[in-house]
């Protein structure tokens, strides 16, 4: 094998874009990549366009050592970014070529090593348990090696704020001795997290002009202030920041890697990806959530769903003029979209936004948009919510507008007589369901029992057994999701059920609402709502 040549980046070594989801990301609470999910993190990552991917600690990690392996074999093949290898400095006592861990960041082939190394007098006489001679020792030779060996390298000084206020002397001697040794940047790091902006920004300045030497910075986000801190530091000097991936990391997590380049980019104005990268952020952020196995973060900064969604009706009527007003960028730029939501709250700007965004054009039928509006406001008073359903929205304005389309609405693919619920407790606790309806479909009047492991799932295989033999797309759909909340009622009457089912026909997802007294009649209008508002898109591609 041969060492791994480090891409080349066209936007120069003027700023340094550094990712560590791989190794700082990873230790996030419920995180677990496999080596292929460290692969096609790290390929998502370059695609995106960041200069510096780390990738592990190799001769510490089995796991990060073969993933090291196998991109020097040629299954990573990186087009912007460099792929750097973690580790520490030489352990006290020995040298650095005789340092068994120290030799494993060589066998990686990484063309980037970071070295991380303490900067606070405390954790070096008490956790190292060296002198500070000894330790900007270990820093000296284990740069001065890896650098003759042909590697660039980068210094983390841990701690180096909480170090830097308890005695600043000893930070400042540990980043000399990385940045003599020739570490290209010395990066402080925030490792417990309790900087603030003003204060962070203050002592990057101070370094600089103490030191001359080229700075990075690493915060923790245990103030929820990573991103602030980030930017405060790229503000005050510093031209290489690491972040990860959505903000993770252990505890309160990281630098949100896409927050920082949003950041940098659209407020700063500085050119730290390749062109039309950052109009990628929202879909490597969504991708990188779906290997983690974490849901994204809807209200996440940037590339959240809810990040450019509005939903007071102030709001849509000034966003009808002119979508900037109320949208602190164009979200397109970072590859996501605005939404307005409609709720009890929405007024006809509202309304009529939506509905050129489900594409039913309201603003040329007002009497039909003065409708809508006021049958939105009287569901949801009844708890009905279309924010997180836009297919029976959709299906709500469609009826309510003159066009081809309703004429789809007023011939739903089935008519229902009746149907039956029939819950069946066995002895042994064994309990089963099972659902009878009664149907017109395609001239046909239709009976269908089947049974199921509860009475929605039994009432979904009973409609279906009735109409797929006349709904050629029916085999299609399935359900993807179903969630129950029962709402408190009004003084004097029962509780209602509001049930979400989200349903897939492998191309797409939409999602249906139904409100009723009883969960079973909730279930049966949102699973209605689903088939007819498939049966509304096969009818619109079929013409």
């Amino acid at each position: 094998m041969t060492r791994t040549e480090p891409a080349d980046t066209p936007l120069g070594d003027d700023f340094h874009l550094y990712d560590t989801t791989l190794r700082d990301g990873a230790q996030r609470e419920g995180i677990s990549y496999s080596v292929t999910d460290k692969l096609a993190v790290a390929r998502l990552l370059d695609e995106l366009g960041v200069g510096f991917i780390e990738g592990g600690w190799p001769g510490a990690m089995p796991k990060d050592t073969e993933f090291f392996a196998r991109a020097a074999r040629g299954e990573l093949s990186l087009k912007h970014a460099a792929l750097v290898a973690f580790g520490s400095t030489r352990k006290a006592g020995t040298t650095a070529a005789e340092d068994v861990q120290v030799r494993g960041l060589l066998d990686s082939l990484a063309p980037v090593v970071t070295l991380v190394a303490k900067s606070d007098r405390r954790h070096i006489e008490r956790a190292l348990r060296v002198d500070v001679d000894e330790a900007c020792a270990m820093v000296r030779d284990t740069v001065s090696f890896l650098v003759g060996e042909g590697r660039r390298v980068f210094l983390d000084a841990e701690h180096f704020f909480d170090g830097y206020a308890f005695d600043p002397d000893t930070a400042l001697r540990v980043l000399r001795a990385g940045g003599e040794a020739g570490a290209d940047v010395v990066v402080l790091c925030d490792t417990n997290g309790g900087q603030l902006p003003l204060q962070l920004a203050e002592t990057v300045r101070e370094v600089a002009e103490r030191t001359g030497l080229r700075l990075g910075i690493h915060c923790q986000d245990d103030t929820s202030c990573a991103v602030g801190n980030t930017i405060a530091a790229v503000q005050a000097g510093a031209t290489h920041a690491q972040c990860t991936a959505n903000g993770y990391g252990e505890r309160a997590g990281n630098a949100d890697l896409f927050a920082v380049t949003g950041n940098l980019v659209a407020k700063l104005g500085m050119e730290v990806l390749p062109t039309g990268g950052a109009a990628e952020l929202t879909r490597v952020s969504h991708a990188i959530a779906e290997i983690a196995n974490i849901a994204p973060d809807t209200h996440q900064a940037y590339v959240g769903t809810s990040a450019f969604a509005h939903k007071a009706g102030l709001h849509a009527s000034a966003i009808k003029v002119d979508p900037l007003l109320y949208n602190h960028i164009d979200p397109a730029s970072v590859g996501n979209d605005m939404r307005v939501l409609v709720t009890e709250m929405a007024g006809r700007a509202s309304l009529e936004l939506k509905g050129r965004e489900l594409g039913v054009d309201l603003a040329s039928q007002p009497d039909a948009l003065t409708s809508a509006v006021r049958k939105v406001k009287s569901l949801e008073a009844q708890g009905w919510s279309f924010e997180a359903a836009d297919a029976s929205l959709e299906l709500l304005l469609r009826r309510e507008v003159d066009g081809p389309q309703r004429d789809v609405l007023d011939e739903p693919p089935f008519v229902l007589e009746s149907y039956r619920v029939v819950l069946d407790h066995r002895a042994g606790g064994e309990v089963s369901s099972e659902a009878t309806v009664k149907v017109h479909v395609s001239g046909h009047r239709v009976i269908a029992t089947a049974e199921g492991n509860g009475p929605v799932h039994a009432l979904d295989a009973a409609l279906r057994e009735a109409l797929t033999p006349h709904l050629s797309w029916l085999d299609t759909v399935e359900l993807a999701d179903y969630k129950v909340r029962i709402l408190p009622g009004h003084p004097g009457t029962d509780a209602v059920t509001r049930v979400l089912v989200e349903t897939s026909d492998g191309r797409s997802e939409w999602t249906t609402v139904g409100v009723h007294e009883n969960i079973v009649e909730a279930s049966w209008l949102a699973l209605c709502d689903a088939l007819v508002h498939k049966s509304l898109r096969t009818a619109v591609m079929d013409r």
